[in-house]
This record gives structure tokens, sequence and C-alpha cells, in this order.
């Protein structure tokens, strides 16, 4: 699997660019969108080239505006829950396919460890609860448009613990072999695929597949390996090419 490496925190302020920070946002709360594009736009470095309310139109928007920064909500669709989706790590990384250069900041209103650890795997640059306040999150545009991260030292110890140890071990094993058996040889494939850490897109382009039969192949080998993400599903990979000991 290809993994991102965890880059450390920022070692202090980042100054503001000489030109305008070009920035995008996504969010599919109106009004978050709007305080957030009004909080930006009264800082003179900082230029909003573009928002969206949900994942279609961000992935059509941002490589035509080509924003260095892209802030993203992490759950889109109305819901906002431990056990709702998170589309907007979807969003990333698919962005961070199409545009390797831009840096994601993700925004959520729940300090979770899986979702940090999806964000983290999908590329993005920092993670920020929605309670920041609004010169923490200017400054953290920029802190990732510098090129660092915006993970503290304890998330940063998170991730690694959940690199080291990804699935708990031990008894999971047995489950995943039971569904990895359930998987047709196709499914194998895509499996195979997710676990180089491509896209749904890419998936498509690699089996001359459409990328709506790669979704739903995807949702079926989650269901069949009982896991709720590909990141998970991506980790199973990991696990077969380790021998056991």
């Amino acid at each position: 699997m290809n993994q991102q490496p965890v880059p450390p925190a920022p070692a202090g302020p980042v100054a503001a660019p000489e030109t305008p920070l070009r920035v995008f946002i996504l969010d599919d709360h109106e009004v978050v969108r709007r305080g957030v594009r009004d909080l930006l736009e009264a800082e003179e470095d900082i230029e909003v080239v573009g928002e969206a309310g949900d994942a279609r139109q961000a992935l059509a928007r941002v490589p035509a505006v080509r924003p260095q920064v892209a802030v993203l909500d992490v759950r889109l669709g109305g819901t906002d829950g431990p056990d709702s989706d998170h589309e907007g790590i979807e969003v990333c990384r698919e962005l961070r396919a199409r545009v390797p250069e831009l840096a994601c900041l993700m925004l959520t209103s729940f300090d979770d460890d899986e979702a940090l650890f999806d964000a983290i795997m999908a590329g993005a640059s920092g993670y920020v609860l929605k309670q920041i306040d609004g010169t923490a999150l200017v400054q953290a545009i920029r802190t990732v448009a510098a090129g660092q991260s915006m993970l503290d030292p304890r998330t940063a110890t998170r991730v690694m613990e959940r690199l080291r140890d990804p699935g708990g071990a031990g008894a999971a094993a047995e489950e995943e072999t039971s569904g990895l058996d359930r998987l047709s040889p196709r499914e194998r494939e895509v499996l195979d695929l997710i676990g180089e850490g491509l896209t749904n897109r890419q998936i498509a382009d690699r089996l001359f597949l459409s990328e709506k039969t790669v979704k739903n192949r995807v949702s079926a080998i989650l269901s069949k390996l009982g896991v709720g993400r590909r990141v998970q599903a991506a980790m199973v990979v990991e696990r077969l090419r380790v021998p056991r000991t």
C-alpha cells in the first residue's frame, strides 16, 4: 500500500506569502461556507478562488481554478456524526491524484481517530476541528500552503501507532481470510489496486471499467471483508504481503 508519510508538526507561525494564496472551500452547509469565505477574504494575502457544496462540484471545479489549498469538510451529504460517511476524505484522495501539488486541509466537527487516519492516508496535509477560532484557521491554511503539516505531536503519534499496528492483529486475521475467500477474481484485482492507493477513477482506467462499476465493486468488497472504509481494505492487502510470525 502506498502509505503517505506523516510530516512533522509545524515549528512555529508561517509568514504570509508575497502573492495572494489561492484557496478553495468545500462544505455542504452554506452558512459554514460563507463564514469561512468571509473570514478568508478579510485577509489581504488570501484569495478564495472557488467553493462547492458537494463532492461532484469540487472534483469538477478544483482542477479548473488550481488553488494552492483546499479546505474540505470531512462529512458531506447532511450527515455529521461518528458513523457517517467520510466523503470529503475521498474528495481529498481524488484531488491529490489529479492535482498532486494541492494541499488539503480537512475540517470536521468530530475528533475521530478513524477519520483522522483515513485523511492522512488520503494525502491530507492537516486536520482541524470546526471549533477552531478564525485566526488559527487562517494560520493553518498558511501552514499547509507552505508545505508543512497541521498535525500536532500527539496526533502524529496516534497516526504512527495505527501504521505500526493497522488492524489490531490477531483475531481479525481469520475473519479477513474468510472475507477474501468470498471475493471474485475481479474483486481481488480491484482490492489489490486499492492496496496500491489508486482512486476509483484510476482503477477504472487500469481495468477498462466504468467508474460506477468500480464504485459498486468497492462497496461489495468492503461488505465481504466486513470493513467500512477503503483504507481498512487496503490494510488487509498490506497484511497479506507481510508473512506472519
